[in-house]
């Protein structure tokens, strides 16, 4: 809501013109319209700013001020699009994340994926990945076609290369990375502060389930559902 006597709030008489022409109009008098005797010439003073005492727009800082206030008082509501509507590709991974990919975009759920993969040169690369930063960022209808395989990136949670031995860890939008002397990588919710916790052999946490995924496609996959509960 614009604060009382800010620019914004000095700007929500605009609402009340359809037209620049309208708001020019509004500046000038019946005795103008007399004098002059042509609307057009009326408006044209008005409009090199010797009938208002105050600022007078023109119409480009009109349209802009005016379209301002009116996404500020009235949002338009704008559906985001799932990248996997209508497709119907088998295989189980795909079906997870379809299942998952609207909870993820509306932030109620937050989906960590560990995935590790065979690269073309005989090398094991792993990671975790923070599905709704990636659903963010990426065009995911390509994999929901089964067209492009899901991939670990360094821009990833986290991204292990086999062969090098060398980790990386990143924030996201999401989570931030912890390390625990005793538990080693935490993930840290950043909207609940809750932490996930990755060790396979312990619980995941606090409204956090884990699913182990079959696939052929991959050599290991594993889902990690956080049940999202801002705290007020």
């Amino acid at each position: 809501m614009a604060t009382k006597g800010t620019q914004l709030d000095n700007d929500k008489h605009l609402l009340k013109f359809s037209t620049y022409e309208e708001y020019l109009d509004s500046l000038v008098t019946q005795v103008d319209l007399d004098y002059l005797r042509n609307t057009e010439t009326a408006r044209l003073i008005a409009e090199l700013g010797y009938k208002s005492t105050g600022e007078t727009l023109d119409r480009e800082a009109f349209h802009d001020r005016r379209n301002i206030v009116k996404d500020l008082l009235f949002p338009v509501w704008r559906p985001f699009t799932l990248d996997s509507e209508l497709t119907n590709h088998r295989d189980p991974l795909i079906i997870e994340l379809s299942l998952r990919e609207r909870a993820n975009r509306l932030g109620t759920l937050s989906t960590i994926i560990f995935v590790k993969i065979i690269t073309k040169s005989g090398f094991e690369v792993s990671g975790y990945i923070d599905f709704a930063h990636r659903l963010r960022r990426e065009n995911w209808k390509p994999f929901f076609e089964g067209r492009r395989k899901l991939r670990p990136g360094k821009s990833d949670l986290s991204y292990y290369h086999w062969k090098t031995k060398k980790l990386i860890l990143n924030g996201t939008d999401n989570y931030e990375p912890v390390m625990d002397v005793k538990k080693g990588i935490l993930l840290k919710n950043l909207k609940d502060l809750k932490f996930v916790d990755l060790d396979p052999k312990t619980s995941p946490g606090v409204d956090t389930f884990r699913l182990r995924v079959e696939s052929r496609d991959y050599q290991q996959v594993v889902l990690y559902d956080h049940v999202v509960r801002c705290r007020l």
